[in-house]
């Protein structure tokens, strides 16, 4: 069966960007030459290219439609980065189809196939890592993509938004090494995702910039989902030579890690000095307050929507672009110059 003709297609056999074919379809996205709209008119022709119902909505001038595909809402990041992203589109007109994939490929392919058949303009989403072949085909339909907090080796041509994630693991680092520490753990995302890699590099950078040896037992990336947070502490203070200080990088495993540390009655920042990446109130409400990375959440909702509507109205130039935001880094009274005895203490329990 011969596959139907893309908008890249078009854009390709005409001599133009996607964006300009976009403002062909949609006459109210921007100008376009006279002679290049009937070059651009004739290829449809020719190729038997049909726009997406999406297309048709925008000609219309109907409401435009974005999905946002999320990995987990029970993860308060996920829920705010949804809610944010829905408020923004609203003040936009613009309606939005939320859709979770729990960290399942799976469950992602099948968010990507409703999404279609919903005929969206774009999308916004957490990717899981895999399915390269259902986001390309989404894109080749004519759907805009923009990644939000995670990329995609492999999908090096579509828009992403997140935090300074090696920066921000740096800046961690640095803290903790300018109080003196020297074993440091890192609890992070899984190293198969680009924020896991990104913040196990900041941490790397930070150590080797201060000639501190890297010791591979110290850092743990675990998933997203369950309690692989809270184990990966209790492990790391079982070795024989435990951390005095910890990042927890896994925004996912914040919880389930000072849940752990409050049972096994480790004194903070006596015992073990404690910096997360978090943006919950809660950090600052326990005793002693919690140091942390605070993510923008609101900053990656507006870029995101931002860029989307960008490229579904073709308002942006061709070329995929990267938009890396600065967390701030909060320090609290869980951070301290590391106890003779901690090492002791923490190996005894």
């Amino acid at each position: 069966m011969k596959k139907a003709p893309t908008i890249r297609d078009v854009a390709a056999a005409a001599g133009v960007s996607v964006s300009v074919v976009s403002r062909v379809l949609n006459p109210d996205s921007g100008p376009v030459a006279p002679a290049k709209r009937e070059q651009v008119l004739s290829v449809i022709s020719d190729l038997g290219y049909r726009p997406r119902a999406a297309a048709r909505e925008l000609s219309a001038g109907h409401a435009l439609t974005v999905g946002l595909v999320v990995t987990d809402l029970a993860n308060p990041f996920f829920a705010q980065l949804a809610d944010r992203v829905v408020w923004e589109a609203r003040s936009h007109g613009v309606q939005v189809v939320v859709m979770t994939t729990q960290e399942d490929p799976h469950l992602e392919a099948e968010s990507l196939d409703t999404l279609l058949d919903r005929s969206v303009g774009g999308v916004i989403a957490t990717p899981t890592g895999g399915n390269i072949e259902k986001w390309d085909r989404l894109r080749d339909l004519g759907v805009n993509v923009v990644f939000v907090d995670r990329a995609i080796a492999e999908l090096g041509d579509v828009d992403v938004v997140s935090i300074e994630n090696s920066d921000s693991a740096r800046r961690a680092t640095d803290h903790l090494i300018a109080l003196g520490h020297e074993r440091i753990g890192l609890v992070t995302g899984p190293a198969s995702t680009s924020t896991g890699r990104s913040r196990i590099g900041g941490y790397r950078a930070a150590l080797e910039s201060a000639s501190i040896d890297i010791d591979p037992i110290l850092v743990r990336d675990v998933p997203f989902r369950g309690d692989g947070g809270g184990d990966a502490v209790g492990s790391l203070l079982a070795l024989p030579e435990p951390p005095t200080g910890l990042i927890v990088a896994n925004t996912a495993q914040v919880q389930s890690s000072v849940r752990r540390l409050v049972q096994m009655g480790v004194r903070i920042p006596d015992d073990l000095s404690v910096i997360v990446f978090d943006d919950n109130p809660w950090t600052e409400l326990t005793s002693p307050p919690l140091s942390v990375i605070r993510q923008p959440i609101g900053m990656l909702a507006v870029h995101s929507l931002e860029l989307v509507l960008g490229r579904m109205q073709g308002r942006l130039p061709a070329g995929a672009r990267t938009i890396e935001v600065k967390a701030d880094f909060v320090p609290r009274s869980s951070c301290a110059a590391p106890a003779r005895s901690a090492t002791s203490k923490s190996a005894t329990r």
